[in-house]
């Protein structure tokens, strides 16, 4: 028991230092008004502060069912579970939009400007909530309507304590598909584009190859998140087809690889591969004793 405690403390302690490295990330974005304008920066915050609350949600889950093993009420259960569920869903539509981003900068430079606007950025970004949500929303709202002790019972948190009808988790299972083909769909079509106006303008070469690499980083990055996608239904099989013990342990496992190390490393490598930033980063991680802060040049 104590091991399987160290075990789990060890995988709180390491979310919240990359919590801390995502807050000072996120807090750098936001120093300077042309970054805070800046949509790519946007988009890249935006993910930033998902990952974040995604490595919170499933923290305190997990501090839940592991440690404690002990009932929580049922609403607050299906928070959690709606906040959880929904920052995973944010993840690969918030690539998908990014990508989008560089698609306009390198294809259509002229006008990107005018098509990647603060504004639309901001509508972008609510739309990624709004699509990340809405679906989790009607499975609790659902529940708490036909569930007559939602208010009152106390049950071990899990997914499957909150959806409990066929159709949901059919329902579930195929928005998570739809969403996660359309995003391979747009990484793909963007990276075939700008690889074709690559080719044909050398101008635009070195911009087009910065702008591939980007994108060949979101083809990497959907791994992690479609794991995360599928983190829900191989909890749900573990949990009907192993002992309670053998449940702590892999599910553990699962956690790690599926939830944890994706999303902790994801923000850092994005981040800290910016030229632009890399300086101004290291700045704030040194809380400012590094000497002057650098100045920031913003390239397309």
């Amino acid at each position: 028991m104590y091991a399987q405690t160290a075990r789990i403390q060890f995988a709180v302690i390491l979310s919240f230092v990359f919590i801390y490295i995502n807050t000072v990330m996120f807090v750098t974005l936001y120093s300077k008004p042309m970054l805070r304008d800046t949509p790519r920066y946007m988009l890249f915050a935006n993910m930033i502060f998902t990952d974040s609350i995604q490595l919170i949600s499933s923290s305190v889950l997990n501090f839940i069912i592991f440690i404690f093993i002990s009932p929580v009420p049922k609403v607050a259960c299906s928070f959690l579970m709606l906040i959880a569920a929904s920052t995973s869903r944010n993840a690969p539509l918030n690539l998908a939009v990014m990508s989008l981003e560089r698609y306009t900068a390198i294809c259509f430079p002229l006008r990107h400007k005018e098509l990647a606007t603060v504004r639309k950025t901001y509508v972008a970004i609510a739309a990624i909530w709004f699509l990340g949500f809405v679906n989790s929303v009607i499975d609790s709202v659902y529940t708490s309507v036909t569930d007559p002790v939602f208010f009152t019972e106390q049950i071990i948190c899990d997914r499957q304590s909150i959806i409990t009808t066929p159709w949901q988790r059919s329902f579930d299972q195929a928005i998570d598909g739809l969403y996660y083909i359309s995003v391979v769909l747009i990484i793909f079509y963007s990276y075939i584009r700008i690889m074709v106006v690559a080719r044909s303008l050398s101008s635009s070469a070195k911009s087009a190859g910065k702008a591939h690499r980007t994108l060949l980083l979101h083809m990497i990055q959907l791994i992690p998140c479609l794991n995360t996608l599928l983190y829900g239904n191989l909890i749900s099989f573990i949990t009907a087809t192993l002992s309670f013990d053998a449940f702590l342990e892999v599910s553990y496992i699962i956690y790690l690889l599926f939830i944890l190390i994706p999303r902790c490393l994801s923000p850092l490598i994005y981040g800290l591969r910016d030229d632009s930033l890399r300086c101004l980063y290291m700045y704030y991680f040194r809380c400012g004793l590094s000497g002057a802060k650098p100045k920031v040049n913003i390239h397309s």
